[in-house]
Parts: structure tokens; C-alpha cells; sequence
């Protein structure tokens, strides 16, 4: 099975009408996906995004972008696409930048970051998506960790940059900006480059992405992705969401983010769809679903925390007539929000599961559409061989009884698993155990194999979308000098799944009072990327701790699940928005 038959076949799948027709074929289609040998070399940006859809739908629109904001407008076919990512291939080239170098995009919701990605792709570049909420101590960990050889980035980050590479003494081969900037070249310079761009020679194992994931213990990890990994296993991705070629795909996420590559990238042009990026400053969710309407999308992916903010517009004025699949990731979905979006659309909301290690999963593709069970995220993909395992790696076989949901490896190696946490293989080695992945979430199924999500197996917190390393959070608060030492956990909220809540024990000297805690707030502000500030900080006299001294964040955990019961509020306990002087810093 060649690559190309792969691609048309996973298109013509997904146009299959019949449901029931549609799940049997994907079930023996994954199956020999499975066991296909795939070619030493395959450069996807070559050979699937220009050799078949830029030859065959050169002129169908590619990507569809709008600025809610100015409501700025820019429309990109699959070859003005290609063309304009291989311009910026020419450019970097031109000053030295080769296969296997590091491409940093530090970009919002513009057309060029799509560009990017597709030139590194081509050019076998190792693109590494960063969010442009990093602080610039954030961006000189990364800079220092994984040396960057060529840098995209918007004109309001490049003093961020240009003074993290200083402090991570580092000299890119080429920067270029979206604006002006010295020292920089401006994108309208890349204008004059060739359309066309020769290939790398890639290799099917050569890693192609790297996603720094916050981790348990530690700072960030450096995911890495291949040549196949990211572009034939999101095949799953496209399967479980229902694309099919001339589609308009839209999907709320922003780049920096795995989930971008996934459903704004990689999905929808794996199988000759539209993508739609919209750019905003702060989320307006009427104005976001009147554009949702305006551009007849008929696909659409967003977090939970934005689908309980759409359910409460007057959706009926605006017309959902083009709207054929609803999906959401992150977390489980609370059944009255689906409920309420389908009485307007007519569309459930499907939910999917996956991790920036792999892609999706575990999920409800189309055909569950009238058969879910409200809060279950699904049935396992076909791509992979998921199982829930016990504490000691065994299978778990007993309907409705929690265990680690794992990959396992003996029977195949899923095509949409990472490579390998680069330049880190104790961490490698960590993660794969007798022949299995660990994700390190939890989750149980029915005794008619519907899965249902039960919570992280480890310490990583999940706020909103987002996943957030405590260790991150804990180094930043002990910087200050009136905290000795700090643990954070994740605390239960109804809208953003947990919020980061941090337990300060204070050096002597200092006690507790609400200027310590904005003290500590406007601290953590200047130091962590909004989505990782605490929320919460409670004052306390001692920390939880084992035998050996290890703060016993379960406990903690477990404190916060009996207050919220409760709903027990102590003396010592503050919340970001008691504060209004942080009404305009980070959000």
C-alpha cells in the first residue's frame, strides 16, 4: 500500500454517507494501515499537500482567514498556499538554514504561520510551535534547550526574543518578522522568492515537530514528532472528526499548540479540506459564532470552556444549515451543553481524546452520532491498540473499573505515536514500560465499551485546554523571597475543569495578608505564561509530605475535591479575582 493510496483511500471513506458502511471500512482500513511497511523516505508537503492536492484542487480554497478584531479578510488556495510556503523555504536556504535545523514560530492566528509549517515540512526543518503567551524567561529555557536556527515571529514579540537569545547566547541564521523590526528581515522581503521549492530528502523516521509538554516533575519535555507520525497518523484524527475533501473545517485553537498542528493544519489538508483560522485579541463568543455562520463552516472543534459559552447565546438567529459535525477536546462535556447545541444545529457534540504525544485516539467518530452516551469520550481508534492497565502494567479487563489508559506495543506500533522526547532518553525510556506507552491519564469503560475519562494518574494539572506542570509553577513562586516553599495542585471549577491553585508556606518573617498574596500574584504574572498563573494561593503552616520529604500532592488534591463539596472558604485563601488591580494584566 503506497502512501498515495492511503490518502485517497482515507478520503473516499470519509465521503461514504452510509454510516454503518463507514465504520466497518475504517475498521479494516486502520487494520492494514497498520501492518503496511511504510517507504524509507516521504516528504508530505511534496508528495500528498502538492502531489495531489495542489495538482488535482489546485484552486479550491485551502485556508480562509478573517481578523475579528478588523475584520480583515484573506483567502489562500492549495497552490497560493504551497507557493507562499515555499518562498519562505527559498528564503531561510538562502542564509544557510538546512534539513534537520530548528524553525521556532512564535505567530498568532495569520496566514503565515500556516505558511511556515508547510515550509517546514518540505524543507525537512524541525518546527518548533511556541505560544506567543511565553514569557521571555520561557522562551530562553526553550532557546537554551533546543537552539533555534530560524525564528518566525509577530513585531509584538521580538524584543521578547532578541533579548532571550541574548541571555541564552544564541545567533539564528535567519529571523523573520511579521511587521518591522531591526535585525529582523520583514516578511514582504520573502515576496521576491522563487513559488517553487525542491524537497528535502526526508526520512520516514526523521522528526519533523518539536512541542515542549509540561510534565509532572521537571520543566517542559521536548515531544517529538516524525516525518509520519504527525501526517499519516492524524489520519485517525480526520476519521474520528468526519472531514472530507471541500469541507470547511474550523477549529478553535491557537498555534503554539499541539491541537493546532492536529485540526487546523494536518486534518483538514490531509484529506483536501478547507482549514478557517480566525484571529482575535480576547474572545468574543457572539461575534465568533456569527463568523462561524458567515463562512458556512461545515466541521467545527472547540474546547469545552468555549462550548459552554456559545450554548448561552441566542443561537437561533444565526443559520447553522451548513454545520454537519460539532466536536470538543480537553475534557468531558457536561450532557445539557450538548443538549442545548444540538436543538439549534442539529449536530452533536462529539468528543475525542488524544495527547500532544500522539494523535487522536479515543473518540467518537460520525457513526456514534445518535449512539453516544453523554460524558463517555468514545471507543478507542483502530489506529491504536489502547487498554486500560493496572499499577503494574496489566491489562484491565473488568467493565467499569478505573485503570491507566496505555498504548500497547506488542501487537503494533501505532503510526501516530511520538518518536521520542528528544535529547532526553531516560524520560524516552520511562514512558514506554514492558511494551507499553503510558499516557498517564485515567479512565474506565461500560460493559458495552464506552470509555469514560476518571482524571490525570499523575500531578499535571488541566486548566481550560491547557495542561500545566506544577514543578513550573512551584520554581516561579519560590523565587520570591518571602516564600520558602510552595505545591500546587489542581483545584475542581465547573468551568475550566481544574484552576492552578498553589499552597505557600512562607519563610519566617512573613505572614500571611492580602497584599502577600497580589505581591505573589503580580510575581507569577511576570514570570509564567497566563494559562499557568495560579488562580488560587492559601497561606498554610505545613505541606503534606512523605517519609522521604516528597510533597504529597494527592492529599492536597484530595483537600481541594472535600472543600468543593463543602464549599469551605478559609481565612488564609486568595482568589485572582478578589483583585482588581490585576483587572489588566494577564487573564
Amino acid at each position: 500500500m503506497s502512501l498515495e493510496s492511503v490518502y485517497r483511500e482515507a478520503m473516499a471513506l470519509n465521503s461514504i454517507k452510509d454510516m454503518g458502511e463507514r465504520e466497518t471500512l475504517a475498521k479494516g482500513f486502520f487494520e492494514r494501515l497498520n501492518q503496511t511497511d511504510l517507504p524509507e523516505k516521504f516528504n508530505w508537503a511534496a508528495e500528498v499537500f502538492e502531489g495531489m492536492h495542489v495538482k488535482e484542487r489546485g484552486n479550491q480554497p485551502a485556508l480562509i482567514w478573517t481578523d475579528l478584531d478588523t475584520d480583515a479578510e484573506r483567502q489562500f488556495t492549495y497552490a497560493e498556499l504551497a507557493a507562499n510556503g515555499n518562498k519562505i523555504l527559498n528564503f531561510v536556504r538562502k542564509n544557510g538554514v538546512e534539513k534537520g535545523n530548528n524553525l521556532y514560530m512564535l505567530t498568532p492566528i495569520v496566514p503565515e504561520t500556516w505558511f511556515a509549517s508547510f515550509a517546514g515540512m518540505k524543507g525537512g526543518l524541525v518546527s518548533v510551535p511556541t505560544a506567543t503567551s511565553m514569557t521571555e524567561r520561557e522562551i530562553q529555557f526553550r532557546f537554551e534547550a533546543y537552539k533555534p536556527d530560524v525564528i518566525v515571529a509577530f513585531e509584538g514579540l521580538t524584543d521578547l526574543v532578541d533579548d532571550a537569545l541574548k541571555k541564552a547566547d544564541c545567533t539564528p541564521k535567519a529571523k523573520i518578522v511579521l511587521g518591522q523590526k531591526d535585525g529582523w528581515a520583514s516578511y514582504p522581503e520573502i515576496d521576491g522568492e522563487s513559488a517553487d521549492a525542491d524537497p528535502a530528502d526526508v526520512g520516514k523516521d526523521d522528526v519533523l515537530f518539536c512541542f515542549f509538554t509540561s510534565g509532572t516533575t521537571g520543566l517542559p519535555k521536548r515531544v517529538g514528532h516524525s516525518a509520519t507520525s504527525y501526517p499519516v497518523g492524524h489520519l485517525s484524527t480526520a476519521v474520528i472528526q468526519g472531514l472530507e475533501p471541500g469541507d470547511v473545517h474550523h477549529n478553535l485553537s491557537a498555534p503554539g499548540w499541539a491541537k493546532w498542528a492536529w485540526s487546523s493544519f494536518f486534518a483538514p489538508f490531509n484529506l483536501g479540506a478547507t482549514a478557517t483560522g480566525f484571529n482575535f485579541t480576547a474572545l468574543n463568543p457572539e461575534k465568533y459564532i456569527a463568523t462561524i455562520a458567515k463562512y458556512k463552516v461545515n466541521s467545527f472543534c472547540a474546547p469545552p470552556t468555549a462550548w459552554r459559552a456559545f450554548v448561552g447565546l441566542d443561537l437561533g438567529k444565526h443559520d447553522f444549515s451548513s454545520m454537519k459535525y460539532s466536536l470538543s477536546a480537553g475534557e468531558p462535556l457536561n450532557p445539557e451543553v450538548i443538549e442545548q447545541w444540538k436543538k439549534t444545529t442539529g449536530t452533536e457534540i462529539r468528543d475525542f481524546y488524544g495527547q500532544t504525544e500522539s494523535t487522536a485516539m479515543i473518540g467518537n467518530p460520525p457513526w456514534m452520532e445518535g449512539k453516544m452516551r453523554f460524558g463517555s469520550f468514545g471507543h478507542p481508534s483502530h489506529m491504536y491498540d489502547v487498554i486500560l492497565a493496572d499499577d503494574e502494567g496489566n491489562e484491565v479487563t473488568q467493565p467499569d473499573e478505573p485503570g491507566h489508559i496505555v498504548i500497547r506495543l506488542s501487537n503494533w506500533r501505532s503510526l501516530g505515536l511520538f518518536h521520542e522526547y528528544i535529547d532526553d532518553p531516560e524520560k524516552t525510556q520511562a514512558a514506554f514500560t514492558n511494551n507499553l506507552y503510558f499516557t498517564g491519564d485515567k479512565a474506565s469503560f461500560d460493559k458495552d465499551g464506552y470509555w469514560w475519562f476518571v482524571g490525570r494518574s499523575d500531578d499535571v494539572i488541566k486548566s481550560s485546554d491547557y495542561r500545566v506542570g506544577p514543578f513550573e509553577v512551584e520554581s516561579a513562586l519560590i523565587e520570591h523571597r518571602a516564600v520558602m516553599e510552595a505545591a500546587v495542585v489542581g483545584s475542581p471549577d465547573p468551568k475550566r475543569y481544574q484552576l492552578v491553585k498553589a499552597y505557600v508556606l512562607l519563610a519566617g518573617g512573613h505572614a500571611p495578608s492580602k497584599e502577600l498574596a497580589l505581591e505573589l500574584f503580580k510575581h507569577t504574572i511576570d514570570v509564567l505564561a497566563k494559562f499557568k498563573i495560579p488562580r488560587i494561593i492559601e497561606f498554610v503552616d505545613e505541606l503534606p509530605k512523605t517519609i522521604s520529604g516528597k510533597i504529597r500532592r494527592i492529599e492536597l488534591r484530595e483537600n481541594e475535591e472535600k472543600k468543593k463539596k463543602d464549599e469551605a472558604a478559609l481565612p488564609n485563601e486568595y482568589f485572582y479575582h478578589q483583585f482588581p488591580e490585576l483587572s489588566s494584566k494577564k487573564k
